[in-house]
């Protein structure tokens, strides 16, 4: 049987061509980035972020529900560190201390915080971006998949802040005044 959320990712993947692009957080943060290390892009979509973080020099884990997105970065990944993965992370657990790298954009889980943090190695870093609670005509509809008010800093805080930016409605909804980023770091013991 198909998942629901399964079946709608791929129809909107399905209608999608093009080069995906990396998300804000990770292109304007690049300098964070290690030499090398194991990675990860969660619900990776058609894989933007899974492809610069190959470039970098990283190996890349990249997963997501959608066997469309999944196939397309396949595709787009010769040649490149990259493993792809149909993974429904409702029902999967990601494993402990496993990765320098995890990156999420666009996707909003909050009871995944926890094993977001625990799956990261000492050091290691979270960049994180998705769509906050002030509606300009973008992302969900649902304010269930919308963050709060500095939500992603009350998710994330046992992490050490490295970046953040929520512009808000300050600027007269200039920037990213629906959206926040995050980048994280979890502290060697």
């Amino acid at each position: 049987m198909t998942n629901p959320d399964q079946s709608k990712w791929d129809a909107r993947y399905r209608e999608t061509d093009g080069t995906p692009c990396a998300a804000q957080v990770l292109t304007d943060n690049l300098h964070l980035l290690p030499a090398s290390g194991a990675a990860l892009d969660l619900a990776c979509g058609l894989g933007g972020n899974a492809l610069l973080l190959a470039e970098q020099g990283l190996s890349v884990e990249a997963w997501d529900i959608s066997p469309v997105a999944i196939e397309k970065l396949a595709a787009q990944a010769k040649g490149l560190s990259i493993h792809t993965h149909v993974v429904d992370i409702a029902t999967e657990s990601l494993p402990p201390s496993q990765f320098d790298i995890i990156v999420v954009s666009y996707f909003l889980e909050r009871s995944l915080a926890p094993a977001l943090i625990e799956a990261l190695k000492p050091n290691g870093l979270l960049f994180y971006q998705t769509f906050n609670q002030n509606q300009l005509g973008r992302g969900p509809a649902n304010p269930a998949w919308r963050l709060q008010d500095n939500e992603l800093l009350r998710l994330f805080a046992p992490l050490s802040i490295r970046y953040y930016r929520e512009d808000g409605l300050a600027g007269e909804g200039h920037g990213l005044a629906d959206e926040a980023l995050l980048v994280a770091q979890k502290r060697a013991p």
